[in-house]
């Protein structure tokens, strides 16, 4: 059986390095690779209210997915 604080430290260093990754991101004019950046601490967060919630994980990644797809796609019309 997985332990659930196994979730739970991943998912916070997930999160740490994620946003980390977002904010020198902003250097990188690839879009592919900044969204993986964004996604990254996204899945972390989700991974840490896993432990709590599977509901909870579930909507909250399809929200940061929502919003960063919506983000980028706005980015892309003023450029």
């Amino acid at each position: 059986m997985i332990d659930v604080n196994l979730f739970f430290y991943v998912g916070i260093f997930l999160a740490i390095v994620g946003s980390l990754a977002t904010a020198w991101g902003p250097g990188v004019k690839d879009p592919i690779i900044r969204t993986f950046n964004t996604e990254v601490a996204s899945i972390g967060v989700c991974l840490v209210l896993l432990t709590y919630n599977h509901v909870l994980a579930l909507l909250t990644l399809l929200a940061t997915t929502v919003v960063i797809t919506f983000l980028f796609c706005l980015e892309q019309l003023f450029v």
